[in-house]
This record gives C-alpha cells, sequence and structure tokens, in this order.
C-alpha cells in the first residue's frame, strides 16, 4: 500500500520551489511549520523533499513525493493489459464514425469483456495475480472495470479525451471537477493521462497543455490518487527528415532524448507521475538515462514501464528485454498487440469467442515470461 501520510493545502509555490534545494528539508519544515502560511505543492515535489502537514493532519491526503517514496508496491512488477483505446477502437475496428447508439456501445463493451476474460484465463494458468493489472475506459469498459475491482487485479483508468492531439478531458473541465467524480465512481489504483508531446511542438499549445497537466497532477495529488502518464514522442517532419524519413532511426537516436527532455519540463512544472508508460526503447543506455530523468531531484519512487504502441511481437520483446534489465522499470502496458488481430478475427467470423480469449491469454502470458526471462 503506499504511503500518504502528508496534507498540503494552498494552490502555487511555482517562483518559490525554483530555489528550493533537495537538501533543504529543514527549511522547507521551518516553512511550513502550523501557523505559517500554507504555499501548496504543486511545484514543491518538483525540487524538494516531502514536509509535514500544515494543520497536523496526517490521515488520508498526499503530497506526489509522498506518493512516489519507494514502496514494496514500486518495486514489484506490473504487467498491464492495457484496453482503454475508444476513439480509434470504435472508428477502425467496428467501423463507426459518429457517435455510437446503445447498441453499439453494448457490442463494444462486450468484446472488451471478451479481452478481460483472457487476461482472467492467463492468471488462471500461472500469471501471477499480484503483478497483473488491467487499463480501461468507463465508456466502453465500465463492466470490465468493476470486475477487475471484484477480482482484485490493479486497476487504471484514463481520464483524457479518446483522439485528441493535446491533452483534453474526457469528462467535464478542470473547473467542474466532474472528472474527478467519475474516478471516485470506480476508484482505480491509477489514474492514467495520455500525452503527446515533443519539445519541437507549437510553444503556445505546448505551454496550455503544461497548464493543464499541472492542474490536474495537483488535484490527484490532492486525492491521494497516483498518477499513470502514457508519454508518446511523435517525431516531426523535420526530425524525421534529419534521420532520412528511417523511423527506426528515430527511435533509437532521437526520441530517447526528446523524452528525457519532456520528462524534465513536466518535473519543472510540477506535474509528478508516479509511473511514467514509456514507449519501448532500443538500448540499455537509452533505458537507464531515460530512468534517470524520471527519478531525478529525489524521485527514487518514481517507476517506468512499456507500452506496446501496437508493434510486433520481436519488436516489443527487444524492449522488454532492454527495459527489464534496468532497475526502476517494472514491468509493461501492453494492448492491440495482445488482442486486436483476435478481435479482428472475431467481428469478421473468422474464429470464436473462446479462441480469442485463449489467443490473448497466450500472448498475455508470453509477454510476462519475456519480461522474467531477462530480469
Amino acid at each position: 500500500m503506499l504511503t500518504r501520510p502528508y496534507a498540503l493545502p494552498g494552490s502555487d509555490l511555482n517562483r518559490w520551489a525554483q530555489n528550493v534545494e533537495l537538501d533543504e528539508f529543514a527549511t522547507v519544515r521551518a516553512l511550513l511549520q502550523p501557523g505559517r502560511v500554507a504555499l501548496g505543492v504543486s511545484s514543491l515535489v518538483a525540487r524538494s523533499s516531502c514536509a509535514p502537514a500544515v494543520d497536523g493532519n496526517t490521515s488520508a491526503r498526499g503530497c506526489a513525493y509522498c506518493l512516489t517514496m519507494p514502496t514494496d508496491a514500486h518495486h514489484s512488477n506490473l504487467f498491464i493489459l492495457a484496453m482503454d483505446h475508444r476513439d480509434s477502437l470504435q472508428k477502425n475496428l467496428y467501423g463507426i464514425d459518429g457517435e455510437p447508439t446503445a447498441r453499439e456501445i453494448a457490442h463494444i463493451a462486450a468484446g472488451k469483456e471478451l479481452i478481460f476474460d483472457g487476461l482472467l484465463q492467463a492468471i488462471a494458468l500461472g500469471v501471477d495475480s499480484s503483478t497483473v493489472g488491467v487499463l480501461v475506459d468507463e465508456r466502453y469498459g465500465a463492466a470490465v472495470a468493476r470486475r477487475a475491482r471484484d477480482a482484485h487485479i490493479t486497476l487504471a483508468m484514463p481520464i483524457e479525451r479518446s483522439g485528441r492531439t493535446f491533452f483534453t478531458l474526457e469528462y467535464g473541465t478542470l473547473a467542474t471537477g466532474d472528472w474527478l467524480t467519475h474516478l471516485d465512481d470506480f476508484d482505480p489504483e491509477q489514474t492514467k493521462v495520455l500525452i503527446r508531446d515533443n519539445p519541437a511542438f507549437d510553444g503556445a499549445a505546448r505551454a496550455r497543455q503544461l497548464h493543464d497537466l499541472e492542474a490536474v497532477s495537483r488535484t490527484l495529488q490532492n486525492a491521494g490518487r497516483p498518477l499513470l502518464l502514457e508519454l508518446l514522442v511523435p517525431a516531426t517532419p523535420a526530425q524525421l527528415a534529419a534521420v532520412d524519413g528511417d523511423t527506426l532511426r528515430y527511435d533509437r537516436d532521437v526520441r530517447p532524448g526528446l523524452t528525457q527532455q519532456i520528462i524534465t519540463d513536466m518535473q519543472f512544472h510540477g506535474i509528478a507521475p508516479a509511473i511514467w508508460k514509456i514507449e519501448g526503447l532500443e538500448t540499455r543506455q537509452a533505458a537507464v538515462d531515460v530512468l534517470a530523468a524520471a527519478q531525478a531531484g529525489g524521485r527514487a519512487g518514481v517507476s517506468c514501464i512499456i507500452l506496446g504502441r501496437d508493434a510486433a511481437a520481436d519488436r516489443i520483446n527487444r524492449w522488454l528485454h532492454v527495459a527489464a534489465g534496468v532497475p526502476g522499470f517494472r514491468g509493461f502496458a501492453i494492448g492491440r498487440s495482445i488482442w486486436e488481430q483476435p478481435l479482428i478475427d472475431l467481428l469478421a467470423g473468422r474464429t470464436t469467442e473462446a479462441d480469442l480469449v485463449d489467443r490473448v491469454a497466450t500472448t498475455f502470458t508470453h509477454f510476462v515470461d519475456q519480461y522474467l526471462a531477462a530480469g
């Protein structure tokens, strides 16, 4: 269980925190003693250690630093079956444009339940249930989320609207807080946000996204909810041109450095994930460097997992072997590479529901075994 001992009310210490050094815990203690002005937590966690509660209440809420301190949970493996796909799923696999009907929603939801059955079968056949998680959305996967809770499987749920270039909430706005109510209804262990970012993107758009992410991160901190941040770093045309259009060279030679820069940018703006969900890395040195960025500034409890990106099995196997050898990486969150083709075959009438369940179980187990063998 994560330790959540401190409550830090307040809103903004961005300017002050820039001058706080990691070894100045005594200064932080003094500034946040009862009777002092509450400065908030959003940027403190990007620069400093945690501090005691202003009001002495240590029962429920926690700052992000506390949520990312090393605990048994952070040293354990975590193998997530990702199925929170929405926009691409309904369009590309189910051929639905626009808002789906109730019947179409039920059809998509039934497919997700079959995929989850495959995960349960993998557990029944020997995958350690304590290491298993599922990432699923409320729109099409509410039933799966509830089944995961009942089965004591780690649950992660997204809050971003699917199919958008920049971060937008799925439910409500930052001002209304409706999105947090939706989280409360399911109480997932991790709250997932997918972000597409690149230092070469439009500066104003990046600034807006960073601002919104900081607000989300701060709200989740105050609610005691760890953030799982999925980071995609798509290449710009100029970056691809610099590697002669070779996407493998971009992934190997360019993307790791961009990933580190983005992580540092987000930390500077007070965005504090407990887990970074990272695109696969081609070399051990890249994995070491990305992890170092994620854990910089006293964030030793922050961990990373590898995402699948709908890649072929041999490419994912390589990514898992690279990551498993680097302490601080703890597993994966893989989705379409496990269940997409079986679901396509089912929808086309080429296979049965039982075969889909078997194939999901087999492929998920394969990736677990690959990671464990390399670790």
